[in-house]
């Protein structure tokens, strides 16, 4: 069965202080399978390893132990064979603003990887670019194509960047925090967009947040990382719902209850009224 397998990754960094070196270890023994047409979300907060394993699943950082396996065959790490595993798995960055190339149009950020790895070239460019903006909802693609990243909002910005990790063919979108840096009033846009792909389109998407609620609503399954560790993991429902792990209930209490604030706001509305 097609799938992207992560088996018992460790990755560890070398630290030095003057004389001095020690070993820190970012990730500890993290496996997981992602199918087409589900999603993973790793959850956790800063530090605690989860874009260190979107980094080596997207090639970027090289494991210290462990392997990454594509259709049951382990991922070449350079020349044709890693150029094949990138025409399935690609990365949606967390800064959509440093991302994309300010000198260069939509256009060009987009004919690249259709170039690059044989999608489209000569007179198919123009149409291959226009339905990649089709398929993120920015339209008409025409206008779109000519702007450049300055011209564009920050989520229309993300929209291109998820347009860009589509054009090689992809089959997994590695998507790392693609909503913490957008005004509140645009994030549901884009995970309803990355939603829409999984579903419509078959692909796997590994979601990786440190909000919890998102990762209810828009992943299959959580895995909660700490310290490095994956310390739980299950349905979505049934992590968000009855934790297991002090961990994650400490996260979910740290969470912002809309109802709480709803409460907090009518004190404050008697308080005055009565002032």
């Amino acid at each position: 069965m097609s799938c992207l397998e992560v088996r018992n990754l460790v990755k560890d960094f070398k630290i030095r202080s003057g004389l001095r070196s020690s070993t820190l270890r970012a990730v500890n023994d993290v496996s997981f399978t992602l199918e087409p047409g589900r999603t993973i979300a790793l959850v956790g907060e800063s530090g605690s390893g989860k874009s260190t394993v979107a980094k080596m699943i997207s090639q970027l950082e090289t494991p210290t132990s462990g392997e990454i396996l594509l259709d049951d065959a382990p991922v070449g790490r350079r020349g044709r064979a890693l150029t094949d595993y990138r025409h399935q798995v690609q990365m949606v960055f967390q800064d959509p603003f440093a991302s994309l190339n300010p000198y260069h149009t939509v256009a060009h950020h987009l004919e690249r990887p259709l170039q690059l790895h044989g999608v489209a070239s000569g007179a198919e460019l123009e149409p291959a670019v226009h339905g990649l903006l089709e398929r993120v909802n920015l339209t008409p693609a025409e206008t779109y194509a000519a702007k450049r990243p300055h011209e564009m909002s920050g989520g229309q910005r993300q929209r291109v960047a998820i347009a860009r990790a589509l054009a090689p063919g992809a089959r997994f979108l590695v998507a790392d925090e693609p909503v913490s840096m957008l005004d509140v009033s645009i994030r549901l846009g884009v995970l309803n967009l990355l939603a829409r792909l999984q579903r419509e389109e078959n692909l796997g998407v590994l979601y990786i947040t440190h909000d919890l609620a998102t990762a209810r609503h828009f992943s299959d399954e959580i895995l909660v990382m700490y310290r490095g560790d994956v310390v739980e993991r299950g349905p979505s429902d049934d992590v968000i719902l009855d934790p297991q792990h002090d961990y994650t209930k400490t996260l979910l209490a740290a969470a912002p209850e809309p109802s709480r604030h709803g409460r907090l706001r009518e004190e404050v509305r008697a308080e005055l009224a009565g002032a």
